[in-house]
């Protein structure tokens, strides 16, 4: 899939700069394509500093939560939602704790850290699973809720507008939060459309309701503040809960008599060893995305896509955000590389960057956590979890430009 979606990526750049050339007379298209490689090849190593820094970070803190029994107390306090919503997983099997890290992993927005622990998750649920080719409720669930990206603190996101001299790199911080949140749900009901889950069973309800009124009352709170309102709170929720998550780990680390250095360092450690395989995926899909804009095709879809919405009557500020989400769904690096991208030719503060920021932290790479995930564990039937995966995607774009659109415009 990757590599049909990179070499098409080249593929099209090409024909775009021959036509650009044979018909429009353009004989400097080429000269900017190559340009356009080495600034994308500079650029990769740039960001890939601050990478190395947010992950190592990041897993260390997580590390710390690990051994002060964070992570398992939180298995034990979602033990009960779990019970209901895969039946199937007997209480305190092994799948629940890898399930309730990946969870936390994908939370702190650490998305390649997240994919280690939830192929362990995966492959433990598989041993549950009756029929060894076909993905069972449990899988299915897990994995859509995956799909849904469920980020609560984009901190990864932050670190690539924070790369592009971003004033405030949190001020996405409440747009993403909403817009995953809508991603999530649709998700879960889905699913749950689809498994014939109780989600009125009062075990359920009493996890859900709180959570809906809380939120239902912050929006409520939110509709009453002005545009540059909404953008103060945002930065202060952002750098608040930022913080605030790394003193809980710290204080309940100490209190726990855990050797916190000691832990920092050994997650560090293993953070240290995802980021550095990172780099050559971000080299070759921030160079092909360069390609594809200096060649002029993404401008010529964008062009398209802008036409049709404003003969719609609808604004077209947000399309030119849209490439992270179009190729979202296939790469988590092809669609990094379009953001970086989008806040380089539009200024990182600009309007379709923030789509584009706000659209990263809320989607997922749906088809390559289908192929990964289900891949591992030899699942060859996905059943119905294509369609719930997508259709959270497609929900947690549109909710990403809505959002926007009440924040920022």
């Amino acid at each position: 899939m990757l590599n049909g979606l990179w070499l098409g990526f080249f593929l099209v750049a090409a024909v775009s700069a021959m036509a650009q050339w044979l018909v429009g007379g353009n004989a400097g298209i080429f000269a900017a394509m190559v340009e356009s490689i080495f600034a994308m090849a500079k650029l990769s190593v740039e960001v890939m500093v601050l990478l190395f820094g947010t992950l190592t970070l990041w897993l260390g803190f997580l590390k710390i939560a690990e051994k002060a029994g964070i992570v398992e107390w939180l298995a034990k306090v979602l033990g009960p939602l779990f019970a209901r919503l895969m039946p199937e997983v007997p209480p305190g099997h092994p799948a629940l704790g890898l399930i309730t890290m990946n969870f936390a992993a994908n939370g702190l927005g650490l998305d390649n850290a997240a994919t280690p622990i939830g192929l362990k998750a995966m492959r433990a649920l598989q041993e549950l699973n009756p029929g060894s080719t076909t993905a069972s409720n449990a899988q299915i669930l897990f994995l859509v809720l995956n799909a849904s990206s469920l980020t609560l603190l984009p901190v990864t996101v932050f670190m690539y507008r924070a790369q592009q001299g971003a004033p405030d790199p949190t001020m996405v911080f409440l747009p993403i939060l909403l817009a995953t949140s809508v991603s999530t749900l649709v998700g879960l009901l889905s699913v749950a459309v689809m498994q014939r889950l109780r989600l009125w069973d009062p075990v359920v309800l009493a996890y859900f309701i709180p959570g809906a009124l809380l939120l239902g009352g912050f929006m409520a709170f939110l509709g009453t503040l002005s545009a540059a309102a909404l953008a103060s709170l945002s930065s202060l929720m952002g750098n608040l809960t930022l913080f605030g998550v790394i003193m809980l780990f710290l204080v309940v680390g100490a209190l726990k008599r855990v050797k916190v250095y000691e832990a920092f360092v050994e997650g560090a450690t293993e953070g240290f060893d995802v980021a550095k395989s990172l780099l050559p995926y971000l080299v070759a899909m921030l160079v092909a995305v360069g390609v594809l804009r200096a060649s002029g095709a993404l401008e010529l879809a964008l062009d398209g896509i802008r036409h049709a919405v404003n003969w719609m009557g609808l604004d077209t500020r947000f399309v030119e955000g849209l490439p992270t989400a179009l190729v979202k769904p296939f790469s988590g690096s092809a669609a990094r590389a379009m953001l970086i991208e989008t806040m380089q030719t539009q200024g990182v503060d600009s309007f379709p960057a923030l789509v584009a920021a706000t659209i990263q932290g809320s989607t997922e790479t749906t088809f390559y956590v289908l192929a990964v995930y289900f891949g591992a564990v030899g699942i060859q039937r996905v059943r119905h979890a294509v369609g719930c995966a997508l259709l959270a995607e497609f929900s947690g774009v549109v909710a990403a430009i809505f959002v926007c659109y009440w924040f920022f415009a």
